[in-house]
């Protein structure tokens, strides 16, 4: 049974109305938008005309058919006038989202003569002395660079890279928000890894961190293991990793719930593009060694019919899971499992289905903005259900993670970001749900929650100490040759 969506913000209108002020008109056109199943958030006076009070409606709708119903149904109403409708979401992304700002102000030849010539002429020959002093004489250490060639964009697939854009510039509004760093949109226009690769080398030198975003499987394997390679600073590719850390701390917290332990669970994974991959592989470092993992085929398996076609990733997969062979779709081979993580599409498991599974089973269901099963088609199978979803508990969100690993490996002056670093974030993040708060409906904090990504940059930064991955900083300060003064000791 299909299940309507709810309005979200994310389809909000505003609509400007001039309403006749005679009594009764007001509630007849509120009750019409809800009557068409918008909910109204805000009603505010932003003027008047002869005999109408013109009022400014904020509504959200399900989706952009919706919103055609809604002003049907008010445009029936007698009395009520129509004069604009904004689209609340669109007007947030006029002129992009994100700006830069001064840090000193720029009132004087004072200011000017330190800022730029000639002032700045003694600081650029102090880094190519010694180009550690970048670190602390530009915006190298606090800037990260968010690179995409717009090939796997959130559920929109391949759009381009001016498409991908308002993705990446919301990538770096919460970079800046969650951990205080200045993040930068840098969109391709190429799907070659080697032009992909060398073009973010070539950039390096301004940035402190590569954040790789919405590269299609499998050259995003590619290009992040060259760049790792070649570069001394962190690089992250978020799709894979930062999925992969909030699943495994839900995960975590789910099983102090029921009991379970992680090394004895039999995990079905659904998708198995980069953030499939990655999620498995956190998952084996965890200590499972028993999933089975799915394509848009079925159970990967070398026995299965196309094994020799599949390209060398999937291969990879199949001869490292799957250890009982078990071919079949996803509502097959999913007996016998303790856990799903869906990263695939919309309605792929049969609710029914899950009555296969084990006791206190776990459903981790994070296709958007559709899951592969709906939260209240699941409930009376599942004791724990999380999403990638806002409007429901548990919501996996990768922004839990990628601005305090980021925070935490910038500040350690981290070579690069480890698997312990990673598993260490995914500790951080559990850790932020009290221990006597931890239930079915809250084994993962808040995306709100200011709090853990200042935890996560702590564990991060104490296990980059640890590992002997962060860089001794040396004091870079400029020196000066101070004159002998008489007295001086």
């Amino acid at each position: 049974m299909a299940t309507t969506p709810s309005p979200s913000a994310s389809y909000s209108i505003t609509l400007s109305v001039a309403i006749d002020n005679r009594e009764g008109t007001l509630p007849r056109v509120t009750g019409a938008i809800s009557q068409a199943g918008g909910e109204i958030s805000a009603i505010d006076i932003t003027g008047s005309k002869d005999d109408m009070t013109i009022r400014d409606i904020v509504v959200a709708a399900r989706n952009q058919d919706h919103y055609r119903e809604i002003i049907s149904a008010l445009l029936e109403i007698r009395g009520a006038k129509l004069l604009e409708t904004t689209d609340r979401t669109f007007n947030m992304h006029q002129g992009g989202k994100i700006e830069q700002h001064n840090k000193h102000p720029l009132r004087t030849r004072d200011d000017l003569s330190m800022a730029y010539t000639p002032g700045v002429a003694r600081v650029c020959m102090a880094i190519h002395e010694n180009v550690e002093k970048a670190y602390k004489y530009t915006i190298k250490a606090n800037t990260v660079a968010v690179v995409s060639d717009g090939t796997a964009v959130l559920g929109l697939g391949d759009i381009g890279p001016e498409a991908a854009m308002p993705v990446m510039e919301g990538k770096a509004m919460l970079f800046k928000e969650f951990a205080g760093i200045d993040a930068f949109p840098i969109c391709l226009d190429t799907k070659d890894p080697d032009e992909i690769v060398r073009t973010v080398e070539l950039l390096a030198p301004t940035f402190g961190g590569i954040n790789l975003e919405d590269i299609s499987s499998p050259r995003c394997f590619e290009i992040e293991r060259r760049l790792k390679e070649s570069l001394d600073i962190p690089v992250f590719h978020d799709d894979q990793h930062g999925t992969a850390v909030v699943a495994i701390a839900a995960l975590m917290n789910a099983c102090k719930v029921t009991g379970k332990k992680i090394s004895d669970m039999r995990v079905l994974m659904l998708g198995l593009g980069a953030a499939g991959i990655a999620v498995t592989e956190m998952l084996e470092a965890a200590g499972v060694d028993d999933i089975i993992g799915c394509d848009r085929k079925g159970a990967l398996s070398t026995t299965r019919e196309d094994f020799e076609d599949l390209d060398p990733v999937k291969q990879w997969y199949a001869e490292h899971t799957n250890k009982d062979k078990r071919l079949g779709g996803p509502n097959e081979v999913i007996e016998g499992t303790d856990l799903v993580v869906g990263l695939s599409g919309p309605g792929v498991l049969d609710a029914k289905s899950l009555a296969k599974m084990n006791s206190d089973a776990m459903v981790f269901a994070m296709a958007n903005p559709t899951p592969e099963v709906m939260p209240e088609e699941a409930a009376p199978y599942v004791r724990i259900m999380a999403t990638g979803r806002s409007d429901y508990p548990n919501q996996i969100n990768n922004v839990l993670c990628f601005p305090g690993i980021f925070r935490g490996a910038m500040d350690a002056r981290a070579t690069k970001i480890t698997d312990e670093m990673k598993m260490a974030a995914a500790k951080g993040i559990a850790a932020c749900v009290p221990e006597a708060e931890i239930s079915e409906d809250y084994i993962i904090p808040s995306v709100f929650n200011r709090d853990v990504a200042i935890e996560v940059a702590k564990a991060v930064r104490d296990e980059a100490a640890r590992s002997g991955v962060s860089q001794e900083v040396a004091d870079t300060s400029p020196t000066i040759d101070m004159p002998a003064v008489a007295g001086r000791n």
